[in-house]
């Protein structure tokens, strides 16, 4: 499949935040970002990591940025990854719940095994977050895997829905597959999406997995974590990254699927990635696309020409505007 109809758009989109160093390795992404009515401004949450050995490596901080018009962005909160005691910090989202008290969901690489977990934080207000205050929410051994993180929400009808990226054990998985501090880059697992679902945002009830890998020769074999879910004409979209192995960890590009209710997945693109960036890897990842007013809102993260990654924000029309 040949790239979307979107995808020059998306390249050519806003650049909100630029890399600390310039060669594969260092990236700026994985956006996760919320509109609050009540302070009328955008929240997103995004990460830097460097490459391993350039201290403080890997994903070393978790920031949150600010903006009202979605061109100027204020970091207004940061955290560092010693201040959990972990290898590493992933994907974060934040919402405020109707007691007017934010919740931030962030994963990081658990001290105490090596295995991803994704864990909630509650706090007055975003400056007053404490990473002391942060507590479990998934733990994978909990739950039967090797790894949860990456959290995503929405919200329909009154419930919201949590989409998280897990770690599948194989007959390949062992305690050693965690000793390098992250399974999905051993290919000893397979990266798929769970679900769970809340009507508080503070008690969660597990659906279990929505959408794993298939078959043995697919661009998407090892990979198909979804990132974001647009209501779209009656239908749910997800944008998916996707991989065939896990030489493409921290390189996936972006599949399409498509759902009538967040838990059975149709596969758009069985044969190819239908997003990707020109350069390097091609690597177009961890899409976040929202409606906001009257448009829908994409912040992404792409592979420059040298490598590293960028984070970027596209506008589109609502109106009118199709995946199909």
């Amino acid at each position: 499949m040949s790239n979307h109809p979107i995808t020059e758009e998306l390249l050519n989109g806003t650049l909100i935040r630029e890399p600390v160093g310039n060669e594969q390795g260092y990236w700026s992404g994985a956006p996760g970002w919320t509109w609050d009515e009540t302070d009328q401004a955008a929240y997103v949450c995004y990460r830097i990591r460097r490459p391993r050995g350039v201290e403080p490596d890997r994903g070393g901080e978790s920031r949150i940025a600010k903006t009202t018009d979605f061109e100027n962005f204020e970091d207004v909160w940061a955290v560092q990854k010693s201040d959990y005691n972990s290898a590493s910090i992933e994907k974060s989202t934040l919402k405020r719940g109707s007691d007017g008290q934010w919740r931030y969901f962030t994963s990081y690489v658990a001290p105490e095994d090596g295995r991803w977990c994704t864990t909630i934080n509650t706090a007055e207000s975003i400056e007053a977050l404490d990473p002391a205050n942060t507590k479990r929410l998934f733990t994978a051994t909990d739950l039967g895997l090797e790894g949860v993180k990456d959290p995503w929400l929405m919200q329909v009808d009154g419930t919201y829905y949590l989409f998280l990226s897990v770690a599948i054990n194989t007959a390949t998985t062992s305690d050693s597959s965690h000793e390098s501090l992250d399974i999905f880059n051993t290919g000893e697992c397979k990266s798929a999406t769970a679900l769970a679902t809340s009507t508080d945002l503070d008690n969660w009830d597990w659906q279990g997995i929505v959408l794993q890998p298939e078959g043995d020769t697919a661009w998407d074999k090892y990979c198909r974590r979804i990132n974001s879910v647009l209501p779209l004409d009656g239908k749910y979209y997800a944008f998916y990254d996707g991989s065939e192995g896990h030489h493409q960890n921290y390189e996936e590009r972006t599949g399409l699927a498509v759902s009538d209710d967040l838990r059975n997945w149709e596969i758009l693109t069985p044969d190819a990635p239908c997003i990707t960036s020109p350069h390097t890897t091609g690597s177009l990842r961890y899409i976040d696309a929202q409606h906001h007013g009257d448009e829908i809102i994409f912040m992404h993260e792409l592979t420059r020409e040298n490598g590293a990654h960028e984070m970027r924000l596209t506008k589109f029309a609502a109106d009118g505007f199709s995946l199909e």
